[in-house]
């Protein structure tokens, strides 16, 4: 049985930039298609993100990841571990996550 990953959808698969429209997934980001199919040989794919699900599913098939794709989820499941561009990774020291937390960007600001 695979360990699953789940991989947020805006700004870790797509171009997105900050700027969220209900309405519009930004494209695909390069090198994302090798990644999520090289990944996929060793791990179960879940795409966790906020947008409507229905809409993800398509933009998934409209970018040729969808067989690469265990799920597509709102919900924070149990997983290996979450790749996310709006993430900080607790080492157990809170005074060091405090800073963190002061002095986080994202990569694309």
């Amino acid at each position: 049985m695979k360990k699953t990953i789940l991989i947020d959808l805006d700004g870790v698969l797509n171009t997105y930039d900050g700027t969220f429209d209900e309405n519009f997934i930004p494209p695909i980001k390069r090198g994302a298609f090798e990644f999520i199919k090289d990944l996929s040989k060793d791990f179960s794919i879940n795409i966790f993100t906020t947008r409507n699900l229905l809409r993800t599913s398509k933009w998934l098939t409209d970018n040729n990841l969808s067989k690469f794709v265990d799920d597509v989820t709102n919900i924070k499941k149990p997983c290996y571990l979450i790749i996310d561009d709006r993430c900080i990774n607790f080492d157990g020291n809170y005074n060091l996550l405090k800073q963190k937390i002061a002095n986080f960007k994202v990569w694309y600001k």
